[in-house]
């Protein structure tokens, strides 16, 4: 059996192109004791990947001829596994490929509930539970707080607005066009959505937030971190939650950081998330965002590529910020 994959050509240098990337073709191999075969059903593109690709994130850096590195939704199509069975859907890392054969440690079943089974790498996956556990044991979320949100028409960014408002509290998104951020305030409904493109983000902040921002959850760094922190936007014991650096990930060395004296003033705390370190609670976050889900409380986008061959342009375009929504490829039968 062939497997169609997706290799790393050559390492990218700055904003990733397509030719950094190329197809080839594998021949499957057989299973041994504890592996599971998948035929992956869908493949998440995460920024976090050309973090991975630059040897600036914790886990292991790929290499040229390796697989593209990338979670997906993927079907047990034969298994010599303990645990799963032929038939069950599992989202686990199987790099960008056809087909997958591992011990699967790191899977776990799709719910019933997951409808689309895309959700699992979106809104009921790792972006939720980000913006879940980030909003609730970082941040520290109460009732009446403003919370700030960038990339707010991302994955992350919307569950984030949107678990803030079934929390009681009130959201102000940061997009990059009049498009997402009418997606953002309509579906995703945040009390409202700047512009950063057009619009001039410390003006708006200072009629949208006039005494501060209690949260600022970050997804992006750069001048949009600059500009809450040192333009003073941040209420009194205000929380930065570093969250994601994605304006970084093309540079081939991090930018110097923001002058912090401001914080000072506000009695400010910067506090990184990792989502890793709650995989342990998945199954509460499931149970409240399933029910939410489930009573139709919940928005989300999807911007999706059609099979493996569109799949390096794909992560480029997400690279450039052109996505809109949760980036995915559907690898087809």
């Amino acid at each position: 059996m062939l497997n169609q994959q997706l290799r790393i050509k050559r390492l990218p240098v700055g904003v990733p192109v397509p030719e950094d990337f190329e197809l080839a073709t594998a021949t499957v191999p057989d299973i041994a004791s504890g592996d599971v075969l998948v035929r992956t059903h869908w493949l998440s593109l995460d920024p976090y990947v050309r973090a991975l690709l630059s040897g600036r994130h914790f886990l292991k850096m790929p290499g040229p001829g390796d697989v593209m590195p990338a979670k997906g939704v993927a079907e047990v199509i034969a298994s010599r596994n303990d645990v799963f069975n032929v038939g069950d859907l599992l989202v686990m890392e199987t790099g960008m490929q056809r087909y997958a054969v591992s011990q699967a440690a790191d899977a776990w079943k799709l719910h019933p509930g997951h409808q689309p089974a895309s959700t699992a790498l979106g809104i009921l996956g790792v972006p939720g539970m980000t913006a879940y556990f980030g909003l609730g044991d970082v941040a520290r979320l109460q009732p009446g707080e403003r919370v700030l949100v960038s990339s707010a028409a991302g994955p992350v960014g919307s569950m984030v607005g949107q678990i803030a408002r079934l929390r009681g509290a009130k959201a102000i998104g940061i997009a990059g066009s009049a498009e997402k951020c009418a997606w953002v305030v309509k579906q995703a409904r945040f009390e409202a959505c700047i512009d950063y493109k057009r619009e001039d983000v410390a003006a708006r902040l200072r009629e949208l937030a006039p005494d501060g921002v209690d949260v600022f959850f970050d997804n992006t760094g750069g001048e949009l971190q600059r500009e809450v922190i040192m333009g003073r936007h941040l209420a009194m014991n205000a929380r930065v939650i570093l969250c994601g650096m994605v304006t970084q990930y093309n540079l081939d060395t991090p930018p110097p950081g923001p002058n912090l004296g401001a914080l000072m003033g506000c009695r400010g705390r910067i506090l990184p998330l990792i989502v890793y370190d709650y995989e342990h609670r998945r199954e509460e976050f499931l149970r409240e965002a399933l029910a939410w889900h489930g009573e139709g409380r919940l928005a989300w986008r999807e911007d999706i590529a059609e099979g493996l061959p569109n799949a390096a342009e794909a992560f480029c375009r997400l690279m450039r910020g052109e996505n809109f929504g949760k980036s995915l490829v559907r690898v087809g039968t």
